[in-house]
């Protein structure tokens, strides 16, 4: 799978790294809902950072089609409320 993270760049990412992103996301769907700023700052670090350290980063001539975009590492927990606001559907 291909993942872009939004001003840094793209990642390949496979096997168990995938299984543990997709727990860590559940858990950051679920700060944003809960407006949990804390929670939210810690997640989005893991996300990133088991990205960073399992992805194998793609040289900028190896542009693909990415199948996740995830906002900047700095995007704060309201920007993330909107950009993720119809999923689920409960974060509006």
């Amino acid at each position: 799978m291909i993942i872009r993270i939004a001003t840094e760049g793209q990642y390949e990412l496979s096997g168990e790294a995938l299984a543990r992103l997709d727990e860590i996301d559940n858990e950051l769907l679920e700060a944003i809902a809960a407006d949990d700023a804390d929670a939210y700052q810690a997640k989005f670090a893991a996300v990133l950072e088991l990205i960073r350290r399992q992805g194998r980063p793609l040289a900028p001539s190896e542009l693909k089609e990415s199948d996740i975009v995830l906002p900047a590492p700095d995007t704060t927990l309201a920007e993330a409320k909107r950009l993720f606001a119809a999923y689920p559907a409960d974060l509006t």
